[in-house]
């Protein structure tokens, strides 16, 4: 998330710990903004926010509900198990309640 900084230059991206948000992946390259970080935004409707790890089970429960994670699309490589992504926030906590989140990446303050 951006913090404001009052002075009309781009905001420094925080982690949920208040340090500099760190890169998430870059091969391949990950975030809403293609940049490697889960840095979010206005147009961000989805939240990128989470980084993970994925995993062979969040792969199959994704496809399950009609998100195929694993299948390339134009801007985008497909996914495969221990790959790292920025991940939506409400389709992790939705594979968090059903068992098979992805392994959620730690945080620098």
């Amino acid at each position: 998330m951006h913090e404001s900084n009052g002075n009309g230059t781009q905001p420094k991206a925080k982690n949920v710990l208040g340090g500099e948000l760190q890169s998430c992946c870059s091969a391949p390259v990950t975030g809403f903004y293609r940049n490697g970080r889960c840095d979010t935004g206005p147009e961000d409707r989805g939240v990128h926010s989470v980084c993970v790890e994925i995993t062979a089970e969040f792969l199959e429960f994704s496809e399950s509900v009609g998100n195929d994670l694993s299948r390339p699309a134009p801007g985008f490589p497909g996914l495969k198990s221990g790959d790292k992504w920025c991940l939506c926030a409400a389709r992790w906590k939705e594979a968090f309640d059903a068992g098979v989140p992805p392994k959620g990446l730690r945080c620098k303050k």
